[in-house]
């Protein structure tokens, strides 16, 4: 999960480019850095629809940090990812040390046939990596009728209610809900953190403060100073005991029933330093028609309705949409100096 960025320029003087132009420069650089093409091609695909949507923290910034873990092989950018299906509502991807991507894109049509078939089934992904914005994998099942829902694990960045040591990762889940055009009524996509601890490091690289409440430091207090979240501090859980449970939740889907790492024992998501975090992902695939009896539509239809109908409310996953039409109107504006920073880390 990432927080929306409300504009499109968050370093130097900006140049406006197409989804089309980011995929193709992301892609270059990746495969120059030693990445298949095929895996390129997917990853490039995901930091394009993250600029997309105004998801700053997942796109083009996350670049440097894809090619530093291909070439000091965190991360293996040319792996195949291995599938097998024991049972027929079970699909297992292993990403084989490699990026989450491939093996999620390989596995959900396996996946979205099963659930079809099964009327429910599950793609457990392990041996992976951080999987970008969640959102946009349910999102892609959705779009084929199913009610997907997903989690990842992370490395541990929130401590227990009262302790100082952190136990789960940030934890995203996402809830993706068909409209059955082709598209999404409702889309959630949220961590256990009250931020995406990439956010905070997207603060850190830029020099700028965040706000209190996000981050607690070493000694368990609030602090604005992003450094801290790599000095022992620990990422804020949101609400309380309410997100160290989400969090715990998405560990037991994502790691322990996937055979993946916990993310007590994963290494970072940033630096080189670790080897392969081999976390995990975990989706739910439900078909609508093989347990609502036909009214499902119907509730979704109502639901929305009700959200849309009070003034200023909006649908989980709206301001997505809404980014999405005024940058494939406008173009995204991207930092000059970023896009200099990313050719520098090729050398």
């Amino acid at each position: 999960m990432a927080e929306e960025r409300e504009d499109g320029a968050a370093m130097g003087g900006p140049t406006t480019m197409s989804v089309a132009e980011i995929a193709a420069f992301a892609a270059d650089i990746l495969e120059t850095a030693g990445t298949a093409p095929a895996n390129a091609q997917v990853m490039a695909r995901s930091i394009a629809a993250a600029e997309r949507d105004g998801i700053a923290s997942h796109g083009l910034i996350y670049l440097p940090i894809y090619v530093e873990h291909v070439r000091c092989g965190k991360v293996d950018g040319r792996a195949v990812p291995g599938l097998v299906q024991p049972r027929p509502g079970v699909v297992v991807a292993d990403a084989a040390c490699g990026f989450a991507h491939p093996a999620i894109a390989a596995g959900a049509p396996l996946l979205i046939a099963a659930a079809h078939s099964q009327g429910v089934a599950v793609l457990a992904v392990r041996n992976s990596y951080n999987s970008g914005v969640l959102g946009h994998h349910t999102e892609a099942m959705a779009a084929d009728g199913v009610v997907a829902l997903g989690f990842t694990n992370a490395p541990a960045t929130i401590a227990p209610l009262g302790g100082r040591t952190p136990v789960v990762g940030t934890n995203p889940f996402s809830l993706a809900v068909p409209d059955g055009a082709g598209g999404v009524a409702l889309l959630i996509d949220q961590s256990a953190s009250v931020i995406a601890r990439s956010e905070v490091v997207k603060r850190h690289r830029e020099g700028q403060a965040i706000p209190e409440g996000w981050v607690v430091d070493a000694e368990g207090q609030p602090t604005t100073d992003p450094e801290q979240i790599l000095k022992g501090g620990t990422m804020a859980p949101s609400g309380g005991y309410k997100g160290v449970g989400i969090g715990i939740l998405t560990e037991v889907m994502a790691a322990a029933l996937t055979g993946a790492t916990l993310g007590i024992d994963a290494s970072p998501f940033s630096g080189p330093d670790g080897g392969p975090p081999r976390t995990g992902q975990m989706f739910l695939a439900i078909d609508p028609a093989a347990t609502s009896g036909g009214a499902f539509a119907r509730r979704i239809a109502d639901l929305a309705a009700a959200i849309t109908a009070q003034p200023g409310a909006r649908l989980p996953g709206a301001r997505r949409l809404e980014a999405r039409a005024r940058h494939d109107r406008e173009g995204i504006a991207v930092s000059s100096d970023l896009l200099a920073n990313i050719r520098a880390s090729i050398p």
